[in-house]
């Protein structure tokens, strides 16, 4: 079986709030959003053996929303610091120490990270020619290697985007 990487971005958040970007919370519109994807996610019967999260605020409830709507309690919930504003090569660290057994990891951060790690993954030719490649709580499905350690440029195959604004308000 191939391996799969999901990549979420964060719910939206709420950028008027005078607190840290690390400590924004996600706006209602975010929530809701993510309820979207993660009801998607079910219907779809689309669930990922391994959960890696931003610890920032909007990061990790974005990824807890997702975890508590599409998981069983067996499977954890990781915080990774270095998903948080260390750049794609940090992204493709993190994605190197997954075991061999993770087949489909759901990784939930930030851009400009994941944009960058999503190009290098596939190759700019091979996406979709838009000013925002991932706006709030859009979900990208890559195809990957094998082994998580060898991701090399154009390794990766997309699979689907999915954007929570496309997707049905109530999704049965």
């Amino acid at each position: 079986m191939s391996r799969e990487l999901w990549l979420l971005r964060h719910g939206k958040s709420d950028r008027d709030l005078a607190v840290d970007d690390f400590d924004r919370p996600l706006k209602k519109k975010g929530k809701k959003d993510l309820e979207r994807v993660s009801n998607w996610l079910l219907k779809e019967n689309l669930i990922p053996d391994y959960f890696l999260s931003s610890p920032a605020k909007r990061a990790i409830s974005t990824a807890k929303i997702l975890h508590k709507i599409i998981s069983n309690d067996t499977l954890p919930l990781v915080q990774d610091k270095r998903i948080y504003q260390e750049g794609f090569e940090r992204l493709k660290t993190v994605l190197a120490e997954c075991s061999i057994e993770n087949k489909k990891v759901l990784l939930v951060g930030h851009n400009p990270e994941l944009t960058d790690l999503l190009i290098y993954l596939v190759g700019a030719g091979n996406l979709p020619d838009t000013d925002k490649l991932l706006p709030t709580s859009t979900l990208v499905r890559l195809k990957m290697p094998e082994d998580w350690g060898y991701l090399d440029v154009a390794c990766a195959t997309v699979l689907s985007i999915t954007y929570a604004k496309l997707l049905p308000k109530e999704v049965d």
